[in-house]
């Protein structure tokens, strides 16, 4: 068997792994990453970041304080609170590394209208992020092997001692290392996993988000931990309200032509009952995907009228997701879609052929859409109380609708680790030389993504990649 000697192996090739790489060179370690894929993975448009350049450039006046507070709020205190704050005080200093390393950044912006301004927006001239923290890890010695995947992690006396891997020809590494990170990504992939953990099932009632580009995320890195002696945590996958790919994306109708699908008109279950304030679809997408999840067979259907369409054609939409008039006409746009094989649009002139194609009950359907109809002539939502300008009546044929469910950004949880990334045991005891970082240890959202501080993902891979990289350089320099 081939051996190699490093002092920190590190497992995955994406935000969190690039990331771990530089740092740990940095720290004055030898560094070898093994990434499974052809190339390094996606490295993220918009990481997450408080108290940062541009911030203060543009008089944004968020502090860490108030993004602390918003988290645990959020979580109901079940966010490990000193892993938090840690991932706070370290993200301005993780941006100005960043640009340091060659990504450049325009802009900090909310995603939603009542969100924070932490999401800091990537020039798309500038190379991705995963490629500049390569190329900086490479320059001060760190190796990259591609088609490398990490198999198995070696322990000896209950020290972390390297690792098994794999090349490209199917042959067998032997890795003897100081310490190991994982930062393989999560297990979104994976569809028993999800299944299991999750309880959501791949492309039955949960789509993967079209628009991320994804390796083979099948969780490979959560179950070495775990056979490592790593203790599970809870599991989740970030999803949201959206279409079956390859309609999909962040609010739930990704292209410019769908933008009137963003907007809070009616939607309504299989029993044609509204079953939430349509307002949260066109800002916290993550909370309308948890409300669409608990409805029969996990979907719903936005639906609205010829008026409402030339409505956003002539003015465009007025609410608070981004977007013009389609560019192509809507139902132009749909029938294409269907020709193609797409089964989650529909246009025709009667509520009864709407229901017919759906599923939908015709007469919970009557009754909702004429009480709903007395509540935009009010201009009063006696029901859930959605702001009089959402208030679209649904009349005039042609009638619109799309039927959605849940996508999903990535998995997020799996290992359990401490503020400085160490891979903490069922006892809590922590593991010597075993770090987890990224998706596959990001528990910190609870059980729904925290679309007012996004950027989230990337900002926790990227900065817990750091910390760990940092760390474990540390731990081996002590122990020499």
């Amino acid at each position: 068997m081939k051996e190699m000697h490093t002092d920190i192996a590190i497992i995955g090739g994406g935000c969190a792994g690039t990331a771990a790489a530089a740092a740990a060179v940095e720290s004055g370690a030898k560094v070898i990453v093994f990434e499974k894929g052809k190339e390094l993975a996606f490295g993220g448009n918009g990481p997450f970041a408080i108290e940062s350049r541009i911030q203060r450039q543009k008089n944004i006046t968020t502090t860490r304080e108030d993004v602390f507070r918003y988290f645990m709020d959020h979580t109901h205190y079940r966010a490990d609170a000193r892993l938090l704050k840690a991932y706070l005080d370290k993200s301005a200093g993780t941006m100005d590394w960043l640009e340091e390393s060659g990504a450049k950044f325009i802009d900090a912006r909310p995603y939603i209208e009542s969100g924070f301004a932490t999401w800091h927006v990537k020039d798309r001239n500038s190379p991705r992020i995963t490629d500049a923290l390569a190329d900086r890890a490479k320059k001060k010695g760190a190796t990259i092997l591609l088609e490398t995947p990490g198999k198995k992690i070696l322990k000896e006396n209950g020290r972390t001692t390297g690792l098994i891997a794999e090349d490209s020809n199917g042959d067998a590494i032997l890795v003897k290392s100081k310490a190991v990170i994982v930062a393989t990504g999560g297990f979104s992939e994976n569809a028993e996993m999800v299944k299991k953990y999750t309880g959501f099932e791949l492309y039955k009632d949960i789509w993967l988000d079209p628009g991320i580009q994804r390796h083979v995320l099948d969780g490979d890195g959560i179950r070495m931990t775990w056979e490592a002696g790593g203790a599970e945590t809870e599991m989740y996958m970030a999803s949201y309200r959206g279409l079956p790919a390859p309609h999909g994306g962040p609010g739930g109708a990704g292209s410019q032509e769908l933008s009137p699908f963003r907007q809070p008109n009616l939607m309504v279950n299989l029993a044609g009952e509204r079953f939430v304030n349509e307002e949260i679809c066109s800002g916290d997408g993550c909370s309308a995907g948890n409300a669409v999840h608990k409805q029969k067979d996990g979907c719903a259907f936005t639906i609205f009228d010829e008026a409402a369409r030339k409505h956003y054609d002539e003015a465009g939409p007025h609410e608070r997701m981004p977007g013009a008039g389609p560019a192509m006409p809507l139902g132009a746009f749909m029938k294409k879609a269907q020709s193609e094989g797409y089964q989650h649009f529909f246009m025709t002139d009667t509520l009864e052929d709407l229901c017919v194609q759906t599923g939908i009950d015709i007469n919970g359907l009557r009754n909702t859409i004429n009480e709903y109809n007395e509540d935009c002539q009010t201009g009063r939502d006696s029901l859930f109380y959605k702001k009089t300008e959402y208030l679209l009546p649904v009349k005039q044929p042609m009638f619109y609708a799309a039927r959605f469910f849940c996508d999903a950004y990535v998995e997020l949880g799996g290992v359990k680790i401490n503020d400085k990334t160490e891979v903490l045991a069922k006892n809590f005891d922590v593991i010597p030389g075993l770090y987890c970082v990224g998706n596959d240890s990001n528990t910190l959202s609870g059980d729904t993504y925290v679309f007012a501080c996004a950027g989230h993902f990337s900002g926790f891979a990227f900065n817990t990649g750091r910390i760990a990289g940092e760390n474990a350089a540390r731990y081996i320099l002590d122990k020499k």
